[in-house]
């Protein structure tokens, strides 16, 4: 569940950080997006994440450390007494839970056809399939909702939290109630990363589940 939420939410980084002219608009949330996407090659932060139930009760919560590189290069940290590592090679994704001693391989074409990575992956196509509106401030932040047009969506809608021309939150509701929070800190762009931060061996010892091949990863698996 996590590292599927990690890459659902670092594609709409990606999908943004590639914004156009569609988004140059007036409306507060979209003026502040522009300004934070505009010229941004890689992205760092600090996160804090929790998932909300419909009645408010915390279900989980954890935190960690996002490292993001254009196009498609992707490091997320989750700390704390179940810490999973995500890695995005350009090729394929690398999911390691240290608790199971288990590494799952997946295409990462999978995670661009994938709902509803599908819909945030083109951004030319952002207001064909999402209803994308000003909702207002919150406790400081400009919200950007992203609504599905799609009935067969795995989420409700997106929201998006802008403060001082910076992403600081980013939200994710779905059909059952559930709310997924994630805000962001010490936010660095356009940093030099290390390429080795993108790279993921498996530990010797840990079972690996997938296919690590290149012709899995041009496949899809397939």
């Amino acid at each position: 569940m996590k590292q599927r939420l990690a890459m659902i939410m670092l594609a709409v980084v990606l999908a943004v950080s590639q914004v156009g002219p569609l988004w140059a608009q007036d409306a507060t949330g979209r003026a502040q997006l522009l300004q934070f996407a505009e010229g941004m090659t890689s992205l760092t932060a600090h996160f804090q994440q929790r998932v909300l139930t419909s009645e408010g009760r915390i279900e989980d919560q954890s935190e960690g450390r996002v490292w993001l590189s254009q196009p498609h290069f992707i490091r997320w940290e989750y700390g704390g007494d179940f810490p999973e590592l995500v890695v995005a090679d350009g090729s394929h994704i690398y999911i390691y839970d240290e608790v199971l001693e288990q590494v799952t391989v997946k295409p990462q074409t999978d995670f661009a056809t994938d709902s509803p990575l599908s819909l945030l992956t083109d951004i030319g196509r952002l207001d064909e399939q999402f209803e994308v509106r000003e909702t207002g401030n919150f406790e400081g932040l400009d919200l950007l909702e992203l609504r599905s047009r799609s009935a067969e969506s795995e989420f409700d809608r997106v929201l998006l939290g802008l403060q001082d021309n910076e992403l600081r939150m980013m939200a994710m509701e779905d059909a059952f109630g559930l709310r997924t929070e994630i805000h962001f800190d010490a936010l660095e762009r356009n940093q030099d990363l290390d390429a080795e931060l993108f790279r993921f061996t498996p530990p010797p010892g840990v079972d690996v589940i997938g296919d690590m091949s290149p012709a899995a990863a041009a496949d899809g698996g397939r």
